[in-house]
């Protein structure tokens, strides 16, 4: 019987060993079954890989959603959260079509989304095929981007809610939070020396404990007190939609997970089937970010800030035991969006020390690559801590990094690579529909990476010129 091995070397293939080598070279792509040949050591059920969906795609962003709601007005953003979520489940769907085929043609239980991406343009046509060789590079680029970039709105998160806590026990003294930044670095540069996450599993089962209790917690204070449209709009302005796109591309789009989860399942097939993984799990996501946008709005109207964390406490009698309670739930999501820190660090670090610098260092001992490696490690935190300093907008962080990374990972890439693996089997009739079909995905998410992008930047921007006169003031 085959079994698979992990070849670290090769960029992502699985090289697969037989006691009959003679058998696998009779095996075409029609009869090659990838799931048969992958080796799980600890295979997920189907509920446990629903739950790990779920938990990859609510985080920092689902606390966003009402900021983003009133970015676009709550109609808006009802229909427009729906149509996303649509947009990224069908462009995972995508993705993992054009992952299965080519790993049939190619006789291989799995690759990364890199390489399926090279993969993908070296079947495609013949103009594209000279850029196969640089995509694993620009696909990798926007991972370490986006990794980066969550790093850094997961520091100004632990800051803001921090220094609401601090400030409240200080006043009228106020703690910068630049200083609670400062404070916090040290820290976090020390879990992210951990390099085997196992032994951070205590710490994140506790810290998604402590996250489902404030969520909880979250959703008593928005159902509390009865609800009121005042300061709400249905339809907010146009030029702030794409801050409510970048923001809800950010939230719901779980595209770095995807391919691990379905090739960690024991039973693959179950995770795109109608009512499989995939179809429910973003369902929920959709429900739940829905939900909190809605609810989170209509009970904050414009007043609602880039985290609604940062509303529970303010619109409470000071010293009561409800304000006590919100700032409770500041300090837990605090804590366990610092122990997930070093997780969304981790791909960040695999990226650049594994796949760029470690290669080029291996005539160095193994201590002396280990020091190598520690310093990486920092110099990464230290960069994200900077330009958290440099631009401490939350919301604005969120929808840069969403319209910038996840508009071309989630949605115009995976239309991409369904593009070219099946361009040379499609019928004319077939391939002019699937042209119009993607085409129209590609360029909607090259309109969003862009017109969000420079959406988000000049309102950094515009906020890094109101600095100077909000502090003097």
């Amino acid at each position: 019987m085959p079994y698979p091995t992990k070849d670290g070397a090769n960029n992502g293939f699985y090289v697969v060993e037989l006691e009959d080598k003679g058998k696998l070279a009779k095996e075409d792509a029609e009869s090659y079954e990838p799931y048969l040949h992958r080796e799980v050591q600890h295979p997920t059920t189907f509920w446990e890989t629903l739950l790990h969906l779920m938990k990859g795609s609510l985080g920092t962003g689902i606390l966003a959603m009402p900021h983003a709601f009133k970015n676009s007005g709550w109609v808006v953003g009802i229909i427009g959260t729906i149509i996303v979520g649509l947009l990224c489940t069908y462009c995972i769907r995508l993705l993992l079509n054009a992952h299965y085929e080519l790993c049939k043609r190619r006789q291989v239980p799995s690759m990364t989304y890199p390489r399926t991406m090279q993969v993908a343009l070296e079947e495609g046509p013949t103009c594209l095929r000279g850029f196969a060789k640089y995509c694993p590079h620009v696909t990798n680029a926007f991972l370490l981007v986006y990794q980066l970039g969550t790093c850094c709105v997961y520091t100004v998160f632990i800051a803001v809610n921090l220094s609401e806590v601090i400030n409240h026990y200080t006043e009228p003294y106020v703690v910068n939070q630049k200083y609670i930044m400062l404070a916090t670095l040290l820290p976090l540069i020390l879990i992210n020396w951990v390099r085997n996450l196992k032994l951070l599993v205590p710490l994140s089962t506790f810290a998604n404990i402590i996250t489902l209790g404030s969520f909880g917690i979250i959703l008593y204070f928005l159902f509390n007190r009865g609800f009121s449209f005042e300061g709400a709009v249905a339809v907010g302005e146009f030029g702030n939609f794409p801050l409510f796109l970048g923001t809800v591309l950010f939230s719901l789009e779980a595209i770095g997970v995807i391919m691990p989860l379905e090739n960690e399942m024991k039973k693959p097939k179950k995770f795109m089937t109608p009512f499989g993984v995939l179809n429910i799990g973003m369902a929920i996501n959709v429900i739940l970010y829905v939900g909190m946008g809605f609810f989170g709005y209509i009970r904050y109207g414009d007043k609602v800030e880039g985290s609604i964390t940062t509303n529970l406490s303010k619109s409470l009698v000071p010293q009561s035991a409800e304000v006590y309670l919100a700032q409770a739930v500041q300090v837990m999501l605090a804590v366990a969006i610092f122990v997930t820190h070093s997780l969304q660090c981790y791909v960040a670090i695999d990226i650049s020390w594994n796949e760029y610098i470690q290669p080029k260092l291996s005539h160095y001992s193994e201590r002396a690559q280990l020091y190598r490696e520690y310093a990486v490690r920092t110099a990464i935190v230290i960069f994200t801590f900077i330009v958290a300093v440099i631009v401490p907008e939350l919301d604005l962080f969120i929808s840069l990094f969403g319209a910038l990374c996840l508009s071309a990972l989630g949605l115009s890439f995976p239309a991409l690579m369904q593009t070219c693996t099946f361009w040379k089997t499609a019928s004319r009739r077939t391939r002019a529909f699937m042209l119009a079909k993607n085409g129209s995905l590609i360029c909607f998410g090259v309109l969003a990476l862009f017109i969000g992008t420079s959406t988000s930047i000049s309102k950094i921007v515009e906020k890094f010129g109101e600095t100077p006169a909000t502090a003097a003031h």
